[in-house]
């Protein structure tokens, strides 16, 4: 049995991981995925200079619920088992932790709306903190879409 760490970081969505996750389920048959939503502190970062605590928090509960949403809808299509867990704290301690206490196999990361230097510094800070493989996934952006 392979067990998965899926981390959610900030509101991404972790398509890609999920996808992941299903290519290795077509191959190993026996796979687990432990979702790891990481909620910060509500009243971190520059946006509550701008807005309330609690609007912040509401559009952040929103975001977050998609994401999780999106996430549990593809793994019950594909017939994946898995667990979601919340934690709070900082988001490479978290992860580590998590992966060790649950015995996880491998970390597979979905750094499609992190930006490329965040992405890299999760998984330098995680590579220090853990031995467990990390696999950092990142979707190609379509030609014309104004993304780089």
């Amino acid at each position: 049995m392979v067990r998965l760490l899926i981390p959610i970081i900030d509101v991404c969505v972790v398509t890609e991981a999920v996808r992941h996750a299903k290519v290795l389920s077509r191959n190993t048959h026996e796979i687990t995925v432990e979702l790891l939503e990481i909620l910060p502190p509500p009243d971190q970062g520059r946006v509550v200079a701008f807005h309330s605590v609690a609007d912040q928090r509401q559009e952040d509960l929103r975001a977050r619920e998609d994401a999780v949403w999106s996430a549990r809808s593809m793994l019950d299509q594909a017939h994946i088992a898995y667990k979601l867990t919340r934690a709070f704290g900082p988001v490479p301690q978290v992860i580590a932790a998590f992966a060790r206490d649950n015995k996880c196999d491998v970390v597979v990361i979905d750094a499609s709306c992190l930006s490329a230097f965040r992405g890299l510094s999760l998984v330098t800070r995680l590579w220090r903190l853990t031995t467990i493989p990390i696999t950092l996934l990142h979707a190609a952006k379509e030609a014309g879409s104004g993304h780089r």
